[in-house]
């Protein structure tokens, strides 16, 4: 058993795995699915979710929660965003009361509208200097090619967090820290609305200019939200933030992208959730983010967009020229 655990194997939770093998550090990695176990143990693959990456020898895979989680003092979940609490709980009497636990995952619970680490304070009884999450510009194949990339690691306790740092780091993936754990987290969850926004004026096949109009009065909701809720101004504008919300907004490897791309060229929501593969965490945040800044008076009209868009309240040949419609928001430096 190593004390490194990642649990969930899909496309980011490998990705995690590789990176810190790459590192140095043997790894286990726990997956649903036996299939996926024997491949990745006995072929170094994980073809479903990183197509052509071969896996380090150190990365092990299996499917048994004692094996996993029995003497880990590093946990990195990354499972969809509305299965942590249940997953959690399954989980939660294997894992031991000094084990750091980090999220990977970029998404809101529907319903109560709690951030992943409120989840796992509520889940495990985990005191906040216990847990950490990462969040960044992290596509996640391009990290499994070795591309050069880095992230942030927030924690309340920042030797945690710098321990965190140190496992998750290689020659090609460097992880900063802070202590802004709301930010971090905002920032990572935010920005996929925007990026659905992004993608469905692509769908639409409009240029540049739109787009740019659109990520910089996104920033600007995603700013005023974040603020209102205890974030750093400054981690909104570093990675967690506008770095993640470039990459997020301008690459065909983003699955908010491509979601909100299919909705631009006509798909119904029905139709976009049946053709993704893996979990698009904007669709799924949009109504906690509309509810938290309801509750706040903080407009979004963006955000609210996309919401008529995928709920079938707006045509999509009608959203950019929503822009024009919407109250302006000035970013503050």
């Amino acid at each position: 058993m190593s004390r490194i655990v990642v649990m969930g194997s899909g496309s980011w939770g490998t990705t995690i795995a590789k990176v810190i093998a790459d590192g140095g550090t043997k790894v286990t990695l726990w997956s649903r699915r036996q299939a996926v176990a024997d491949e990745i143990n006995l072929e170094h693959t994980n073809n479903k979710y990183l197509p052509g990456i071969e896996l380090p020898a150190n990365l092990f895979a299996t499917t048994d929660l004692s094996i996993a989680l029995g003497e880990a003092e590093q946990i990195y979940f990354a499972v969809p965003a509305q299965t942590l609490r249940q997953n959690l709980t399954e989980w939660n009497s294997f894992i031991p009361g000094s084990a750091t636990l980090i999220s990977l995952i970029k998404g809101l619970e529907q319903g109560s509208g709690l951030r992943m680490s409120q989840v796992m304070t509520e889940v495990t009884g985990f005191p906040g200097d216990q847990l950490a999450v990462i969040s960044g510009p992290n596509l996640a194949l391009e990290i499994a090619r070795s591309e050069p990339a880095a992230s942030v690691c927030a924690c309340d306790n920042s030797e945690r967090a710098e321990e965190v740092a140190r496992v998750c780091s290689s020659e090609y993936f460097t992880v900063f820290t802070n202590n802004d754990v709301v930010g971090t987290e905002l920032g990572g969850v935010l920005k996929n609305l925007i990026a659905v926004a992004i993608g469905i004026v692509n769908g639409l096949g409009y240029g540049q200019n739109t787009k740019a109009s659109i990520m910089t009065r996104g920033l600007a909701e995603i700013m005023r939200l974040a603020v209102d809720h205890g974030a750093r101004r400054r981690t909104m504008f570093g990675l967690a933030g506008l770095g993640d919300l470039i990459a997020t907004s301008e690459s065909a490897l983003s699955r908010n992208f491509r979601a909100g791309e299919m909705l631009g060229q006509g798909f119904s929501k029905s139709e976009v959730l049946e053709k993704m593969e893996q979990t698009a965490e904007g669709l799924s945040s949009l109504q906690p983010v509309l509810e938290m800044s309801k509750a706040r008076g903080i407009e979004m009209p963006i955000v609210q967009q996309v919401s008529d868009v995928l709920e079938g309240r707006m045509d999509p040949k009608d959203f950019g020229r929503q822009l024009n419609l919407a109250d302006a928001i000035e970013v503050e430096a």
